[in-house]
């Protein structure tokens, strides 16, 4: 098993790199602040939030964050490093999730990832050359009953199998949900006004 030394000494980031996160983002994430008693508890909404606006996480956002939430940049690491979900470098329009689980395996997802890896010539956690997808593969996407399955962004797709792969990279429409997207990590709506909510009022 070969180990990655890493640089200490040497900054993975300049001490006056400009900001990546505009204002937009940033009051989104503090949208979120009334729905917890602690900023520290609107970690997730904000990593979320960040990686649909930038399309990753990198170290100079982790950064921001961590300063928008009054934590330390270490602590927004340790949750980024611990979900395979978001990105600290580039990924692709459309991110492949395959599924592992035990039923996945014995149903033929090796052979479902093998399609996919040949298809796309990239591995785990790689992008495309032309930018267009990424693949990774998770311990279970909860869909035991149809497997294998894997994700194409949100959407499920059940019961994948090896020769499918091919026409499904080729399907424009892959991705697209069949239901609406949930708004967990939009940002609240404002209350109605009084004239809004009661458009003839009385004199």
């Amino acid at each position: 098993m070969a180990w990655e030394a890493l640089d200490r000494r040497t900054a993975v980031i300049e001490k006056d790199a400009p900001a990546v996160l505009n204002e937009a983002v940033r009051e989104k994430i503090r949208s979120f602040f009334p729905r917890y008693e602690t900023k520290r508890a609107a970690l997730l909404p904000a990593l979320h939030v960040v990686q649909d606006a930038l399309g990753h996480v990198d170290w100079q956002a982790m950064r921001e964050i961590a300063e928008v939430l009054e934590l330390k940049p270490a602590e927004v690491f340790d949750t980024i490093s611990f979900y395979t979900h978001f990105w600290t470098h580039d990924k692709g329009k459309k991110v492949i999730t395959l599924c592992r689980s035990l039923s996945c395996q014995l149903m033929g997802a090796d052979a479902v990832k093998a399609a996919i890896e040949k298809q796309l010539g990239i591995g785990e956690h790689e992008t495309a050359a032309d930018g267009q997808y990424s693949f990774v593969t998770e311990e279970c996407l909860a869909a035991c009953d149809h497997a294998p399955c894997l994700l194409m962004n949100e959407k499920l797709h059940r019961r994948v199998k090896a020769d499918d792969i091919a026409k499904m990279l080729a399907d424009p429409n892959n991705d697209r949900l069949d239901l609406p997207r949930s708004d967990l990590f939009d940002a609240p709506k404002p209350p109605a006004s009084t004239s809004e909510s009661n458009p003839n009022p009385e004199p």
